[in-house]
C-alpha cells in the first residue's frame, strides 16, 4: 500500500476531503518524523548564535540523542550533523552558483518546453481567458488532502492538470478548498483523493516510475508563468537567486517582481519556489512555513547526495 494512503469517511460538505481513520502505520510515523524535523529547526533557529549540541536539540523534542540520529537517518538517510550542514549560509552559496549555472544552460535551450523533475517530466500550461473568464464554468475540480514527507499536502486537479498544491497543518483544514471556491466559483468541486492520491505518490514516493507527465495547468500572468518556468528548471540540491530568474526570463533588474511572482506560486514544492533564496545565501522566508523550506531543502540536498538505489 501507498504511504500516501488516505481516508474516505467524509462527515459533512466542508470536511469531505479530510483524511478519515484509517491511515497507515507507515503514514503516521511519516508525519510524525516530520513534525520532529520541523521541531528541531525550529529549536535551532532560535538558539543558533549559542550553536547548541545535537544532545541538546534531541532533547528539546523530546527524543535521546540515539534516537535522534535514527530519525533523521529515517527521514532523510543521513546523519543530523550531515543534514544540517546543507542548511549553512556556505552551503546555499555553493548551491546558488550551480543553480546559476543550470538556469544559463536552460536560457539557451529555452524555457518552454517539458522540465525534469526527479525522474519525471513536468508540463505547464496556463488556462484559457475563457476558463478563467467564466470562473471556470463546466470545469470540474477534484480534491483530496494527502501525506507527504513535510506535512498534509492539500492538492486540486482538472482533467488538464494539477492547479494547486499546497501544505497544511491538519488533514481537515478547508483554507485552500475555500481559495479555489474563490477562484473558480462557477466550477464543480469533487472530493476525489483516489484522483489526486495518484499524483501524489508520483511527486513524492522515491523511485516511483511514471508513465505519463506530471501536467500542471495554472492561472498567471505571462511574468509569473516565465519565473514558474525557470523554476521548474532548477533541479534539487540547486538553488537560484531572483536576480538569476529575472536575468534568465530576459528581464534584468526585476527582482522584486520575481520575488512577488515565487510568492505567489499556486503549486508548491512540484513549482520548487522553495529553492528561491536570496543572493546572500540566507535562505529566507516561505508562504508554508520557513522551517518547512528548510526541511524540504535540507531532505533534498541529502537525497542529491545520496547513492542511487540499485
Amino acid at each position: 500500500m501507498s504511504v500516501f494512503a488516505q481516508r474516505n469517511t467524509p462527515t459533512n460538505e466542508h470536511s469531505a476531503h479530510a483524511v478519515g481513520l484509517t491511515e497507515t502505520r507507515v503514514v503516521l510515523d511519516q508525519l510524525r518524523d516530520y513534525t520532529r524535523i520541523q521541531r528541531a529547526i525550529e529549536y535551532l533557529d532560535e538558539r543558533y548564535r549559542s550553536q547548541p549540541q545535537l544532545s541538546d536539540v534531541a532533547g528539546a523534542i523530546g527524543l535521546s540523542e540515539y534516537h535522534f540520529q535514527r530519525l533523521f537517518r529515517r527521514w532523510a538517510g543521513v546523519s543530523p550533523k550531515r543534514f544540517l550542514q546543507c542548511l549553512t549560509v556556505e552551503h546555499a552559496k555553493t548551491a546558488l552558483l550551480q543553480g546559476h549555472s543550470v538556469l544559463h544552460a536552460a536560457i539557451d535551450a529555452g524555457l518552454s518546453g517539458p522540465s525534469r523533475l526527479h525522474d519525471h517530466f513536468v508540463s505547464l500550461e496556463g488556462m484559457t481567458p475563457g476558463e478563467y473568464g467564466t470562473g471556470g464554468e463546466h470545469l470540474t475540480i477534484s480534491y483530496g488532502i494527502h501525506a507527504s514527507p513535510f506535512g498534509w499536502c492539500f492538492m486540486a486537479a482538472t482533467d488538464r492538470g494539477l492547479c494547486r498544491i499546497e501544505f497544511v497543518d491538519e488533514a481537515d483544514d478547508v483554507r485552500p478548498l475555500a481559495v479555489i471556491e474563490a477562484e473558480w466559483p462557477a466550477a464543480t468541486l469533487e472530493h476525489d483523493p483516489d484522483a489526486t492520491g495518484a499524483v501524489a505518490s508520483q511527486i513524492f514516493e522515491p523511485h516511483s516510475e511514471a508513465t505519463e507527465p506530471i501536467k500542471l495547468a495554472v492561472t498567471g500572468t505571462n511574468f509569473q508563468v516565465q519565473v514558474w518556468r525557470a523554476l521548474l528548471r532548477v533541479p534539487p540540491g540547486c538553488l537560484v537567486s531572483y536576480q538569476s530568474i529575472a536575468g534568465a526570463i530576459g528581464r534584468r533588474g526585476a527582482e522584486r517582481a520575481v520575488g512577488r511572482a515565487v510568492g505567489q506560486n499556486p503549486i508548491a514544492y512540484l513549482i520548487p519556489c522553495h529553492r528561491a533564496i536570496r543572493k546572500s545565501g540566507v535562505l529566507g522566508n516561505y508562504r508554508w512555513g520557513a522551517s518547512r523550506k528548510k526541511a524540504i531543502l535540507g531532505w533534498e540536498a541529502t537525497q542529491a547526495q545520496l547513492p542511487a538505489a540499485s
